[in-house]
């Protein structure tokens, strides 16, 4: 069908030239009459007048298709930084069936209040190098976001509102990372008070920084947990804090710039 409109296309434009250049002999042969000639012009020029609109025409309708081409473009590339922005910098996740089915879920209270499957950190934007020496002694005591500015900040609670006693596990892995900006973060993880500091390996891979307790798992996990007999009504509280170590020798202004985007999930994987 495609082959055959191009073909019925390239006919009707054959036969405009050869109307034109047969109008154009017309003129010619006119021998001087003046208002033949004139007449047989305004003819030619009608049908080129009638070409250019048409061309008009068709470009004005490709134009148009550029530009909602381009519009819908940029929407795409607006939705996807809102969506990205709007589920932060720091995500926690609790499987939904382990919710709806054994009672496993999040709070940013202690009084569960309010359980949810989901939880988001705001982001900080523009986070440039601390030492972690400076972070707040009371960081873990305040509840939901408390960003500072230049650190991610963020306190909460999981709880077995269920009937069984579980064993869950928790991962906190790396999303997104861009400029390598991963090479200076450090990442404190509270677990009813108890502090553990993560960090990449050193680059020449001889082990952890000096300011961390353990490195990174991977590239892409920095730790991972597993609670064992988690009663009927008991609660584990996380705090999650997230900087630049400007004692890092890697945290150089080749990383300026750059993004990180972490999560973690939790799961049951027994139950009793």
């Amino acid at each position: 069908m495609r082959k055959k409109k191009k073909e019925e296309a390239r006919q009707a434009e054959l036969e405009e030239k050869q109307l034109d250049e047969s109008t154009e002999a017309a003129v010619k042969a006119s021998n001087g009459d003046k208002e033949k000639e004139q007449a047989l012009r305004d003819v030619l020029h009608i049908r080129r007048t009638a070409k250019e609109v048409k061309r008009y025409t068709v470009l004005m309708r490709v134009s148009g298709l550029i530009a909602v081409a381009l519009v819908a473009l940029i929407a795409i590339g607006y939705a996807i930084a809102y969506f990205y922005n709007k589920y932060g910098s720091f995500t926690i996740k609790v499987n939904k069936y382990d919710m709806v089915n054994q009672g496993l879920s999040l709070s940013e209270s202690p009084d569960f209040d309010r359980t949810i499957s989901v939880l988001t950190a705001d982001i900080v934007y523009d986070m440039t190098n601390i030492s972690g020496n400076d972070l707040p002694e009371n960081i873990d005591k305040v509840n939901g976001n408390h960003n500072g500015r230049n650190y991610i900040a963020y306190t909460f609670y999981l709880h077995n509102s269920g009937k069984d006693t579980v064993t869950y596990e928790g991962d906190l892995t790396i999303e997104n990372v861009t400029k390598n900006v991963d090479e200076a973060v450090r990442v404190a993880v509270y677990t009813n008070g108890e502090k553990v500091v993560y960090g990449k390996t050193k680059m020449d891979g001889s082990g952890k920084e000096s300011d961390c307790d353990k490195e990174f798992l991977t590239a892409s996990q920095v730790m991972h947990t597993t609670v064992t007999d988690f009663e009927p009504g008991a609660t584990t509280k996380y705090t999650v804090v997230i900087w630049l170590e400007g004692n890092d020798p890697e945290c150089l202004d080749n990383i300026i710039g750059g993004v990180i985007k972490m999560q973690m999930d939790f799961r049951i994987v027994e139950s009793t």
